[in-house]
């Protein structure tokens, strides 16, 4: 952790505090974060439009999840994007609608079942994912491949500290 010089309760190792009294590290976090999120739901809007024109911009993440992970159960893929399982039934339900998705019975309950991509949902999905992908080629191309590697690496980091 980057240290301000300025002293925490007890008078050791760097004062976080909030508001004013906030490290600026943490405060250019906060900024740079803002700035990062109001940028990725236009392009989530984007992305989803793209896959279909009736697809919600939340329901993007939920098929690069099932993209990338195989088919899962409901409350598995709301548990990963930390939402109630009302807001993923219905997400859900709307990607079954568009030919998406697909529920198939699970074989290890008899009682539950699996949500996957279906073909149409994974070739639309694909052909945007690709080319999301080249953006970023295309936009981080001037950068050192190690930076871009610790950023990601850094991502996962703070995804993995900020979950549920």
């Amino acid at each position: 952790m980057h240290d301000t010089g300025i002293p925490g309760p007890g008078g050791h190792g760097p004062r976080l505090g909030v508001g004013e009294d906030m490290d600026p590290a943490f405060l250019a976090l906060e900024r740079e974060l803002t700035v990062f999120l109001r940028r990725a739901r236009s392009s989530a809007g984007q992305f989803a439009r793209e896959v279909h024109p009736d697809l919600e911009p939340a329901a993007y993440g939920i098929l690069a999840r099932l993209e990338e992970m195989g088919q899962q159960r409901a409350t598995d893929v709301a548990a990963y994007f930390g939402v109630g399982k009302a807001t993923m039934s219905r997400q859900l339900r709307a990607l079954c609608d568009l030919g998406l998705v697909a529920r198939v019975p699970d074989p290890t309950d008899g009682r539950a079942s699996l949500i996957q991509l279906t073909e149409e949902g994974r070739q639309r999905f694909t052909r945007v994912r690709d080319a999301r992908r080249a953006q970023y080629v295309n936009k981080l191309a001037d950068w050192d491949r190690g930076e871009v590697a610790e950023l990601a690496r850094l991502l996962h980091q703070m995804n993995e500290r900020v979950e549920g």
